[in-house]
C-alpha cells in the first residue's frame, strides 16, 4: 500500500534586510539548512545578491520590498503577509555615521537622527507590527552588536553607533518585558567584527567565520524562552 503521508512543511524565516552582506549570508545559510526564506530588500528596482540567490533556491526564497524607516511600507508588508506565519522573525539593520570616530558632541543632529532611527527605532517598529506573524513558539531577533554593550565599553569610539545599538538592546528589553507571560524566545545578536562595508577591511572576521555559527545560535535559542544577548558563538554578552 502506498504511503500517502506528507512530511511537515519546511519552516520559514522572515528576514528583514537581506539584500547583501550579513543578511544575504544569513538567507543563504537558512536555505542550506532546508528552511524557506522570505527576505526583504530596500530598493524595488535594484538587482541584489539576494536576487541572484533566489535564482538558485528552487522557489524557497521569496523577496519582499521594505524600507524599515518608512512606517507605511511596514504596514503594507504586514498586509501582504496576511495569514502567513513564520518560525523566526529576524531584523538585520545597521548603519553608522560618515565619520564613526566622531565624539557624540561632534555628531550632527541629522546624523544622530539617521543612525538612531535606522538602528534602534525602525527595527522595533518592524517587530511591533509584524510579531503577530510569528508562531507562539517562534523566535524574534534583532542584529545588535557587541559595541552595544554598556558594560564592555572600555575604549569609547564609534559613540553614535554604540549608542544606537545600546538603545536597540533597551527597546528589546522593554518588548521582552511585555512578552514575559508568553513562551516566546527573543534574542539580540552580536555577530562579531566582520569584514563588510560597515565593519571595514580591518575587521578580523570573514562573513563565513561568523554567520554559520550565528545561525546555529538562532536555531538553538528557539528552545529557550525569554530574551538573551548573545554573540555568534552563543556566549552571553553583558548588557
Amino acid at each position: 500500500m502506498q504511503d500517502t503521508a506528507t512530511s511537515d512543511p519546511a519552516p520559514t524565516i522572515l528576514l528583514i534586510g537581506a539584500s547583501r552582506g550579513l543578511g544575504h549570508a544569513i538567507a543563504a545559510e537558512f536555505l542550506q539548512k532546508g528552511w524557506n526564506v522570505v527576505g526583504t530588500v530596500r530598493d524595488p528596482h535594484a538587482r541584489t545578491p539576494l536576487h541572484a540567490l533566489a535564482g538558485t533556491a528552487g522557489g524557497r526564497l521569496a523577496i519582499e520590498t521594505l524600507d524599515i524607516r518608512a512606517p507605511d511600507q511596514i504596514e503594507a508588508l504586514d498586509q501582504r503577509l496576511s495569514g502567513r506565519q513564520f518560525e523566526i522573525l529576524f531584523v538585520n539593520a545597521g548603519i553608522t555615521n560618515r565619520d564613526p570616530m566622531q565624539t557624540i558632541g561632534e555628531v550632527s543632529t541629522e546624523a544622530f537622527v539617521e543612525v538612531m532611527v535606522t538602528n534602534a527605532l525602525s527595527p522595533m517598529r518592524v517587530i511591533e507590527r509584524l510579531e503577530r506573524h510569528v508562531t507562539p513558539a517562534g523566535l524574534i531577533g534583532v542584529m545588535s552588536s557587541g559595541q552595544g554593550s554598556i558594560a564592555n565599553n572600555q575604549s569609547g569610539q564609534r559613540e553614535l553607533y554604540r549608542g544606537s545599538k545600546a538603545a536597540l538592546n533597551m527597546f528589546m528589553r522593554s518588548f521582552a518585558a511585555r512578552q514575559a507571560h508568553t513562551s516566546r524566545a527573543m534574542v539580540a545578536m552580536a555577530p562579531g567584527w566582520i569584514r563588510t562595508e560597515l565593519g571595514g577591511p580591518e575587521a578580523p572576521l570573514r562573513i563565513e567565520d561568523s554567520i554559520p555559527h550565528l545561525v546555529e545560535v538562532l536555531l538553538a535559542k528557539r528552545d529557550r524562552p525569554g530574551l538573551a544577548y548573545l554573540d555568534y558563538r552563543g556566549r552571553t554578552v553583558p548588557w
